[in-house]
């Protein structure tokens, strides 16, 4: 499953630029880290002039260089990038699911298609909030659009009487894998199972999008306890590092 996960992190770059072992895929108009990284190929063994070469191809687009990969299936890649001063930001839950168990419906809480103009503006706007990050840019809205648009679900939390108070989406499948990112829940609002009831409720979108190998990176211990209860297990890791 480690290979069918680290394919698709490979193929979900969008324009992905081929720079010796690894792709790697950029965002013209956002700098947010998470939409500019690389991924090495499977048992990758780059030179340090291929490190060097990709470091150039983010410098040279005003990017931070970064990487997000599965060092079970490239454990040749981070000695060299750790040699060209690149620092681990974290090793993540990878996280895969095996029977869903769908939490109880939250009371004063609807989940939503994000499906318009205006609610995939109020997702973007409730999980920035959910993440500390500035108001959404229009290239933050425009992204989650065009995700939406190209087979993936975007899904919006929102309270009763309307306010945006969390989200997820699932991004564009590709040959039966894709992940549930994003999800997120504004402050006022935590520790109501808001969380674990998106969760569920994105597991079975991609289950209609004929998603065979849902996953998920957890970006804590909280988190991965969340995920647990809806019947995710921790499969693996993934690392994330920048210079």
């Amino acid at each position: 499953m480690d290979t069918q996960i680290a394919a698709y992190l490979r193929a979900g770059r969008r324009d992905g630029v081929r720079i010796g072992p690894f792709v790697a895929g950029f965002s013209a108009d956002r700098a947010n880290p998470y939409a500019n990284y690389a991924v090495p190929d499977d048992d990758a063994r780059p030179t340090a002039s291929d490190v060097a070469a990709l470091i150039g191809a983010f410098l040279d687009r005003d990017r931070k260089p970064r990487l997000e990969y599965l060092p079970s299936v490239s454990p040749h890649v981070r000695p060299l990038l750790e040699d060209a001063g690149f620092v681990a930001e974290g090793l993540l839950p990878l996280m895969t699911m095996s029977d869903l168990v769908e939490p109880p419906l939250v009371a004063g809480v609807e989940l939503v298609p994000a499906d318009s103009d205006d609610t995939v503006f109020a997702m973007a706007t409730a999980l920035n909030l959910a993440y500390g990050e500035p108001p959404p840019t229009p290239a933050d809205v425009a992204s989650h659009a065009s995700s939406r648009d190209r087979g993936g679900f975007a899904l919006l939390a929102r309270s009763a009487t309307g306010e945006p108070i969390g989200g997820g989406f699932v991004t564009v499948p590709i040959d039966g894998v894709a992940e549930l990112a994003g999800i997120g829940v504004v402050p006022t609002w935590r520790r109501r199972g808001i969380a674990a009831a998106i969760t569920a409720r994105l597991v079975l979108a991609a289950r209609d999008l004929d998603v065979r190998v849902p996953f998920l990176m957890a970006a804590d211990d909280h988190a991965a306890r969340v995920y647990t209860r809806v019947g995710f297990r921790t499969t693996g890791r993934v690392l994330h590092i920048s210079r």
